[in-house]
Order: C-alpha cells, then sequence, then structure tokens
C-alpha cells in the first residue's frame, strides 16, 4: 500500500475563497515503495486556471461532489497551484519541474512577476540541499516548470543546482530553442533566463522522451501540451506513481479527459494524452500526482459511470 503522510499539514489550499498564502503551504509526502516523494510548494495558480479550461461548466458542479472544496472552491473557481516534487530513492535526489522561480520577470499571470517566495528553505526542510540533487527533471519546459533552475547571482542567471543533471526533451529543447513565434514572452523569458543558462554551464543532458533516469524512475511520452510533453512514472517493490506534468491541468480533466486547455500546443494530442493516462491508470493502485492539482494533489483514478473521478490518497 501506498503510504501518505499527513503530520505536516495544517491548511489546505482550498478550504476558503482566498488564495493562500506561499508561506503557509505545508509540505507533503508519499512513499511508493522504496521512493520518498515529496510536494514543494511554491505559490497558488488559482488564478490562472479561471479560463484555462474553456469546457468547465458551473452545472457541472452539482454532478461532481469530489471537485469541492478541495478542487473547485465554493464561489466556483477552479483551485490550483504550482509545486515541485522530490523525490529520494536509493540516495539519489532528483526534483521535478522546480515551478517559476524568484525575481523572474513574468506578465502573464498577475502576481507572478518578480516573486520572492521562500522555496528554497521548504525545499531543504525536505532534506534537500541545492548541491545534493542528482537530477532536474522537466516534463516539459514552460517557465511555471523551470524557473528554480537558476537564481540571480551578481546579476547572472546562475544554475541553482550545481551538481545536478538537468534532463530535458531533446526535441522540447529544440522546438524552445527555434524562438517559436506562436508562444507568449513569458514562455520565451523562462528558456532565456532558466533554460539557456544551464545548458550553458554544460548541466543539461537531452534525452529522448522515454528516457529511463534510474532503475526505478522514467520518463513517459504525454505529447500535446507542449510537443515533446513527457510524464514521470515511478515503480518500486510492486508499487507505482506518475507525475503528471500538464497532461492535466486540473482533476476535472480526469473526470473529462477531452476536456482541453487554451495553453494546449496540440488540442487533439493532448487530448489523446490524457484519454491514455485516464483509461490505463483507471481502477489500479497507481497513484496520480497532479503537478497543479491543489490539495491533496494525489489520488487514484476510479471509474464512476461514464465518466472517472479521483480519489484522494488520503481519503
Amino acid at each position: 500500500m501506498i503510504e501518505v503522510d499527513r503530520s505536516a499539514r495544517r491548511n489546505r489550499p482550498g478550504d476558503s475563497a482566498q488564495p493562500w498564502d506561499s508561506d503557509d503551504v505545508e509540505t507533503l509526502r508519499w512513499q511508493v515503495g522504496d521512493a520518498t516523494v515529496f510536494r514543494i510548494g511554491e505559490l497558488d495558480a488559482t488564478a490562472a486556471l479561471q479560463g484555462l479550461i474553456p469546457e468547465f461548466d458551473l452545472a457541472d458542479i452539482s454532478g461532481m461532489p469530489w471537485w469541492t472544496p478541495d478542487f473547485v472552491d465554493r464561489t466556483g473557481r477552479l483551485r490550483g497551484m504550482v509545486q515541485a516534487f522530490l523525490m529520494v530513492i536509493a540516495g539519489q535526489k532528483i526534483i521535478v519541474d522546480p515551478g517559476v522561480g524568484n525575481g523572474k520577470k513574468r506578465t502573464a499571470v498577475p502576481g507572478w512577476d518578480n516573486l520572492q517566495t521562500n522555496f528554497l528553505d521548504r525545499l531543504r526542510a525536505a532534506g534537500a540541499e541545492l548541491s545534493g540533487i542528482d537530477y532536474v527533471v522537466n516534463t516539459h519546459l514552460h517557465f511555471d516548470h523551470v524557473g528554480w533552475h537558476t537564481r540571480l547571482v551578481d546579476g547572472a542567471w546562475q544554475p541553482s543546482f550545481t551538481a545536478a543533471r538537468y534532463l530535458m526533451s531533446a526535441e522540447e529543447f529544440r522546438y524552445w530553442q527555434s524562438k517559436p513565434e506562436k508562444e507568449i514572452a513569458d514562455q520565451h523569458a523562462g528558456f532565456s533566463d532558466s533554460v539557456l543558462p544551464v545548458y550553458q554551464a554544460g548541466l543539461v543532458d537531452l534525452v529522448a522522451d522515454d528516457h529511463v533516469i534510474t532503475d526505478n524512475v522514467r520518463l513517459v511520452p504525454s505529447p500535446g501540451h507542449t510537443p515533446n510533453h513527457a510524464s514521470v512514472l515511478i515503480e518500486s517493490r510492486g508499487q507505482s506513481a506518475v507525475i503528471t506534468g500538464d497532461v492535466t491541468h486540473h482533476p476535472c480533466q480526469i473526470a473529462y479527459p477531452y476536456w482541453g486547455s487554451t495553453s494546449d500546443f496540440d488540442p487533439a494530442q493532448a487530448r489523446a494524452s490524457r484519454l491514455e493516462l485516464v483509461e490505463r491508470h483507471a481502477d489500479l493502485d497507481t497513484l496520480i500526482i497532479g503537478s497543479h492539482f491543489a490539495d491533496p494533489v494525489a489520488g487514484r483514478i476510479r471509474r464512476e459511470g461514464a465518466t472517472f473521478c479521483l480519489v484522494p490518497a488520503d481519503g
């Protein structure tokens, strides 16, 4: 059985209609076989989710009581977070999708410009020093998944995790390196200040979309949100978990996998990847860890009539 540690939790984002203070977010922990997975929260993503999933309809809330209050607040807003995940297994430390970062110029989402959060303090509190990270893994290269790759040191963006190998899809990297005109300015800025500096420092490994990171951790292609998006699969002692990345932004897309996101690069391909995720893991014991899901963040997919639901891991 996958174990869940609730001891570090005080308040859930979503318990009120007000955005939560990033200083109050708690570190969550799951045990997946020999792997310990920590949620390291950075900031409230509720504002960013509004309008992101056009097919979300308030009328559906009455038929989906499991959405409220954790995933949809009492005013009908989709709840979400920006958060990273730290894995500790076989003496190695792996961080997945390290957030927006501090001091980055970002204008797409109100309140995300020039952030100053205590994310690194929470990472250290989970037992990970910056110099002790072995791998930094990206599901994709959007700015809210790469920000802590770098920190501003003496006026220049320098790698945060100096001993780590930064693992990125080779084709995803090349897409952003081509400076695609269709992408918003914040995405280009994220590549410039958070990806290129670690690449230029020689810390990046450009890998296949199904790359095996360790004996227990590998990438699983889930394209569509970006050209070469991949999720992260953890397998240990007969237990498994998936860190979704943005193949699904919100649990309502587990109930209705055909609901797309306005930020999807290829909506049809993204829909197919969501359907594959949901159908592959429905009614299994696989722990689904949603990269932008509000607390309790993780659960298991169960069939519920013609739709699906996410049963919280601590429920």
